[in-house]
């Protein structure tokens, strides 16, 4: 059994967020944290590095600051550091093969350091075998729960309940990897879990389309009738069931909508712990991807977005 979590790190605000995000999860579930740091010598390196210090002492240096960090915020935890010497991807790869999750760093949406136009965050989401989540700069431990009461910080009062934990769901494909990876989440957490799920009708024969899928280039889009949509209802309901009945301590609550799957998802994640979203392990013509939801949904939304691979 895979039994640590693996967090990238490269000395951002965002991958020292995504290592304390990390190490709270890894204590949630008894594990231990890996942090991994990759670099490779370059002819001309980069403007952050000092000239008087070697390629390789700064990188020790930015693996030493981080586990710093993270090490007297989370006392207890066993951590360990890992400094290779290769390409970002591959060595984050190899990593997530032997981790239950995979953490990285999101820096948003300025600019060029917007995360989904980073060509390594984009390959090891579309290339990891196992879940990944992605945290943004500015999360910490607060952001998982509800407000506590007269401006008490959730850190000083541990019981406070836990924001809802998100799925997006496709009835048409249900996945057992995604579906039981939200579960456990909100087990974990004490918290409610909200599956959404989202559907377009078209004039060509009235199909629905589930929450990792939308019509394509041109196709009309016609409002559906209540009958589709309580069929829809009835089908989320059904893919459920057997999981509700798995996880009787969690508290399940389902929206159904007629509407682009992304538009919902950034909305229902609003004020979440955590968004779960599925990629399909099945690669295409131009080899392995996120699909249009998901890359959208990281794009615009501001939880913590766990993006889990399924056949």
């Amino acid at each position: 059994m895979l039994r640590h979590i693996t967090a990238g790190v490269d000395g951002s605000p965002a991958s020292l967020a995504a290592a304390h995000w990390a190490a709270r999860e890894a204590l949630r579930r008894g594990v231990s944290l890996r942090m991994v740091h990759a670099w490779t010598w370059y002819p001309n390196p980069a403007p952050s590095v000092p000239i008087d210090v070697s390629q390789r002492d700064w990188a020790e240096r930015t693996l030493d600051q981080a586990v710093t960090s993270v090490r007297a915020a989370h006392p207890g935890l066993r951590i360990v550091e890992q400094l290779v010497s290769d390409s970002a991807v591959d060595a984050l790869l190899t990593g997530a093969a032997e981790s239950e999750v995979l953490v990285l760093g999101s820096s948003g949406l300025s600019g060029v350091a917007g995360f989904m136009l980073g060509s390594v965050s984009q390959r090891l989401v579309a290339r990891s075998p196992r879940p990944v989540v992605l945290v943004r700069a500015r999360e910490t431990s607060a952001d998982e729960h509800f407000p506590a009461s007269d401006g008490v910080s959730p850190d000083e009062i541990p019981e406070t309940p836990f924001r809802d934990v998100v799925l997006g769901l496709d009835t048409r494909r249900p996945c057992d990897e995604l579906i039981e990876f939200a579960f456990e989440a909100a087990r974990r957490y004490g918290a409610a879990l909200h599956v959404v799920h989202a559907f377009r009708a078209t004039r060509t024969g009235g199909a629905g389309l589930g929450a990792d899928m939308e019509p394509g280039p041109g196709l009309p889009v016609a409002p559906a009738g209540p009958e589709l949509l309580a069929a829809r209802e009835h089908a989320v309901v059904a893919t459920l069931r057997p999981w509700c009945e798995k996880f009787p301590g969690v508290a399940v609550t389902e929206t159904v909508s007629e509407e682009r799957a992304a538009t919902a998802l950034v909305r229902a994640s609003a004020g979440a712990s955590l968004l779960v979203v599925g990629r399909r392990t099945r690669a295409g013509r131009l080899g392995p991807h996120t699909g249009p939801v998901t890359h959208a949904v990281l794009h615009h939304v501001g939880c913590p977005v766990a993006v889990v691979p399924h056949g």
